[in-house]
């Protein structure tokens, strides 16, 4: 495990009032963030960044970072559905170990499976259209993913 890994229940004796998590669905197109407010309850899908290279991925993430006093990222783990890793989890992993010595944050990783399900049938209930969907459909699981961190870290905190 990468230095920079540590578990929601590590995560809840370090955040302080004030600062945020970052939520990300890393994708090999896009990246979907979701922003946490500053008290951790709740998620808000913020945007959607295409991906290029892996340098110029990086500093937008660490100029976000910067402008929003992240504390931590919460980045969704592609697990498949018998719980086991496959490709896309093996390629999160190292984008987290390569990302860790440009930007120095606790990573905490979160079951992201059926994320991108729930947020497209969220979208579809909100009447929103196939295009439109499309344009914020990765934020929006971004948002599911740091949602479901937070409500664990609010039962952990108590």
């Amino acid at each position: 495990m990468a230095d920079n890994v540590i578990s929601l229940e590590e995560a809840a004796t370090r955040l302080q009032r004030g600062q945020r998590l970052l939520g990300l669905d890393l994708g090999t197109k896009t990246i979907g963030l979701a922003l946490s407010d500053i008290e951790f309850r709740i998620a808000t899908a913020m945007k959607t960044l295409k991906r290029t290279k892996f340098r110029e991925d990086a500093a937008a993430l660490v100029k976000i970072a910067g402008e929003h006093q992240i504390a931590a990222l919460v980045l969704g783990l592609p697990l498949n559905m018998d719980g086991s890793e496959g490709p896309r989890a093996q390629a999160t992993r190292a984008f987290v170990r390569n990302l860790a010595p440009i930007l120095p944050l606790p990573v905490i990783y979160w079951d992201e499976r059926l994320s991108t399900v729930a947020a497209e049938r969220a979208l579809i209930a909100a009447d929103m259209s196939r295009v439109k969907r499309g344009a914020v459909i990765d934020a929006t699981a971004a948002a599911f993913i740091l949602q479901g961190a937070l409500d664990r870290l609010a039962n952990l905190r108590g």
